[in-house]
């Protein structure tokens, strides 16, 4: 039998010890810990939701990695094609973790209507693009079909379908000027809106429209079997740098490569930062935490000098007596961990489910909700981590035991 085990038991299970002088400090403790669990999650998930939906956003308009053309000058706008001919293309081989390969193309131009007009940058997509994920920005209308004959459809972002006036069914005329020959009249093409989005990355749904790649081919004069770039979708984004260097090792020389971490540095930057954020509320509530444990302990041991004194008696030993507390500690811990997880995760599931948390201000944050992103083994592993490290904060004052004169605790009222 463990003694330790057995007296700690008898304690927490003793009325005694619900209507002690320690009573409302333990539940104050217990309280504590659970209220540091639920701000511990509610960061880590908001923090990982956060960096996840604006990688996914980023990700959506650019792919995680670009191949082009050195001779592009790093432009937003396809200026030298790039063979679709590729040995990476349709499925790129030599690279393990690879998920997508898509071809696209770019160019800009004015949107014009009967009453305004907007400068905008056309993507031109075809029958391989991932819509996955515009599938959930899509506030009106449907996606655009490229996967047949060459049309006019068009996919265009609320920003500015607002700007122009426009709704889905409307048409408007896009004007491009020649790439070669700037002198010469420009390309007319008419397009019909199909379908409306909306990203909330007001920097990149402010110019982006979705168009057959096939109509820029022919303005640029360019073959069938030649594109602007190609972006990349790796399956796993902490590896992104990694396998930036194998594909760009893998392409052709002409080819270079790019991926979005590099492309929008500021923005991964910023959401870098949170991690920082969330770290310093992990630490502060743990300190909290264990500050209320050892207070909650303190008080144990002293409303317990008379048990203390008789087990030491009997032939107890020091470390013994502190494991009997420590076990003690060990079950309000695990208490407050209990109420804590169950408040954290059922606010993060209903936020997942119904969105009640919204950002003040989601222009800042390119979204108008609070998202919410966590994993078993962060779950696992916090609440791991928070009970040992209370623990480890309570050896100290376990070792006030150590003081305790058997003599005097017996004789102690």
């Amino acid at each position: 039998m463990n003694l330790e085990l057995f007296i700690a038991k008898r304690l927490i299970t003793g009325k005694e010890h619900k209507i002690s002088i320690s009573a409302p400090i333990i539940k104050i403790a217990i309280a504590a810990i659970a209220i540091g669990v639920v701000m511990m999650l509610i960061a880590i998930a908001s923090t990982a939701g956060l960096q996840l939906k604006i990688r996914e956003k980023v990700s959506a308009f650019n792919g995680h990695i670009q191949i082009y053309n050195y001779d592009n000058n790093s432009s937003d706008i396809s200026v030298v094609p790039v063979s679709i001919e590729q040995d990476f293309y349709p499925e790129f081989k030599n690279v393990d973790g690879i998920s997508h390969v898509q071809a696209v193309a770019t160019k800009g131009g004015i949107i014009r209507t009967e009453d305004t007009f907007e400068g905008m940058l056309a993507k031109g997509v075809g029958k391989d693009y991932n819509w996955t994920t515009f599938k959930e920005y899509l506030v009106e209308g449907r996606l655009p079909d490229f996967s047949a004959e060459l049309n006019n459809e068009v996919l265009i972002s609320r920003i500015k379908a607002n700007l122009l006036n426009l709704e889905v069914g409307d048409s408007f005329f896009a004007i491009f000027l020649k790439d070669n020959d700037a002198s010469k009249p420009p390309n007319n093409r008419k397009f019909e809106i199909v379908g409306i989005y909306d990203s909330g990355f007001e920097e990149l749904d402010r110019d982006n429209i979705f168009i057959d790649i096939r109509h820029i081919q022919r303005m640029n004069k360019w073959a069938a079997n030649e594109i602007g770039n190609f972006e990349v979708f790796i399956a796993d984004f902490d590896q992104i740098e990694e396998k930036s260097n194998e594909i760009y090792g893998a392409v052709l020389s002409t080819l270079d490569t790019q991926n979005i971490k590099r492309k929008y540095y500021k923005i991964f930057e910023w959401i870098g930062l949170f991690d920082f954020n969330t770290a310093l509320i992990i630490g502060i509530m743990i300190i909290v935490g264990g500050i209320n444990m050892i207070t909650a302990l303190l008080v144990l041991i002293l409303e317990r000098t008379r048990m203390i004194g008789i087990l030491k008696a009997l032939g107890a030993a020091n470390w013994t007596v502190r494991k009997v507390f420590l076990y003690n500690a060990a079950y309000l811990i695990f208490l407050g961990l209990f109420w804590g997880n169950l408040i954290g995760l059922g606010i993060i599931f209903l936020q997942q489910k119904f969105r009640f948390l919204k950002f003040p201000n989601p222009e800042e944050y390119y979204m108008e909700y609070i998202p919410m992103d966590i994993s078993f083994t962060t779950i696992f592993s916090l609440n791991i981590g928070v009970m040992l490290l209370c623990l480890l904060m309570l050896l100290i004052p376990s070792y006030a035991i150590t003081r305790i004169s058997p003599v005097k605790a017996i004789k102690f009222e």
